[in-house]
């Protein structure tokens, strides 16, 4: 039986409710934390990349880069359990720790001999079976650690180091290989995710009390799950944005990564016009990430995503049609603009429309969505566009990122959601 749960206030607010989160010493020092594990895990993903490439074919190199997909996504649901079990932070300063000792045994590893394949592809699983449980419980962490009313400026402050570690952490593995090899890159990814756990361990949370507690009779893990997954599918808001944040990754992952690959090369505007193309994108999901963190909240939050989302379903589908890079760079601005403001509304309805009992596990179907099903769409992406053309593909893609705008649209309660005062 579903049960149907009115969204409403969750019922754990974390320490310093109403403090700006940017100025807080608190969220700050959790911020250094995620940014810095986060840049790690791009010097990281450069180590590996090389260190395959060297031992073995490109095809194999990208076997070992892939295989971490499968017990992420098979994983993460179980994750998800565990962090509204023990406590989302506890879970990310476990895992965080588990991270750091396999990157650094990697390193050793590296400087004292030359390993197979094999090794690399046993580190890549691992390192899959960890973030499972890692990212459902950085999900839920910020419900704990500032007030509900500052959770759409965190998720603004989330996405500004995602973008930070992006831009900061493939040159930073690039000059560690350039100086010591894929060893001295590993070795540079423990050190940073290292500096995470010091400052997660020195972060207040709130714990749940029992009266906050969904259900504070201890059940089976799978009785945990099945909840979890009743809960999300009777709520009035959240079961239809994570149909909205679906449809949005699934039209948005094919053509913004493997298509705007092929469009580049169809269009003769090189690696380096695809990288001013790329550019353009983050910078503008970076602006919409600071305009969250500075504003805090925007009123009338499930309309303006909606807008967002369409808006930015027919910038796709035109940067097909785009003959020039020029041209190119000032939709990829507005496409990084309206889908890192839709993106990062989404993600902030999700913190502050659930529950904090249950977030790790709402993190963890979310998480399954973006990084378990809309992957699938690369390839299919690749095999539409050899048939097709690019232009027939990115319009379909579109559409099908336009309908989450539709769906919530249509959907009442998810049109009239807000972000808390």
């Amino acid at each position: 039986m579903t049960a149907t749960v009115v969204p409403g206030p969750a019922r754990a607010t974390a320490p310093a409710p109403g403090k700006a989160a940017h100025r807080d010493g608190n969220v700050l020092r959790w911020l250094g934390a995620y940014t810095s594990s986060m840049i790690g895990d791009n010097v990281y993903y450069i180590a590996l990349s090389w260190a395959a490439v060297q031992a073995g074919s490109p095809s194999q190199a990208g076997l070992v880069m892939s295989v971490s997909a499968v017990p992420r996504a098979l994983l993460m649901l179980g994750g998800g359990v565990l962090a509204d079990r023990f406590g989302p932070r506890r879970v990310v300063i476990g895992s965080d720790a588990v991270r750091c000792a396999t990157v650094l045994a990697v390193a050793a590893l590296l400087f004292a001999t030359s390993p197979g394949l094999w090794l690399l592809g046993l580190v890549a699983v691992l390192f899959g079976v960890v973030d499972a449980v890692f990212m459902p419980a950085v999900g839920a962490l910020p419900a704990r650690v500032t007030g509900r009313d500052q959770l759409a400026r965190v998720q603004g402050m989330r996405g500004l180091a995602i973008r930070s570690a992006s831009v900061l952490g493939a040159p930073l593995g690039g000059l560690a290989v350039a100086l010591g090899g894929a060893a001295t890159a590993f070795a540079l990814a423990g050190l940073l995710i290292a500096v995470s756990v010091p400052l997660l361990i020195s972060v207040r949370v709130r714990e749940l009390t029992p009266g906050d507690e969904a259900d504070p009779v201890r059940h089976t893990a799978w009785h945990d799950l099945r909840d979890g997954l009743r809960y999300i599918r009777g709520h009035r808001v959240l079961a239809p944005l994570v149909a909205v944040i679906a449809v949005g990754d699934l039209g948005f992952v094919g053509p913004l990564n493997v298509g705007l690959t092929l469009l580049a090369d169809r269009r003769g505007w090189g690696a380096s016009g695809m990288g001013w193309v790329i550019a353009a994108f983050g910078t503008g999901a970076g602006a919409a990430a600071l305009l969250l963190t500075l504003r805090g909240r925007l009123p009338r939050a499930g309309i303006v995503a909606a807008v967002a989302i369409m808006g930015g379903s027919v910038a796709i589908g035109s940067l097909a049609f785009v003959p020039g890079v020029a041209g190119a760079v000032g939709v990829a601005l507005l496409v990084g603009l309206l889908a890192g403001l839709s993106g990062a509304l989404c993600g902030a309805l999700v913190q502050t429309q659930s529950d904090p009992a249950y977030l790790g596990r709402v993190s963890a179907v979310t998480g399954i969505v973006s990084l378990g099903l809309a992957p699938l769409s690369m390839p299919l992406t690749a095999a539409a566009i050899g048939w097709w053309g690019t232009g027939p593909v990115f319009v379909t893609s579109a559409a099908v990122c336009g309908l989450g705008g539709v769906v919530t649209l249509c959907v009442r309660d998810l049109r009239r959601a807000e972000l808390p005062r």
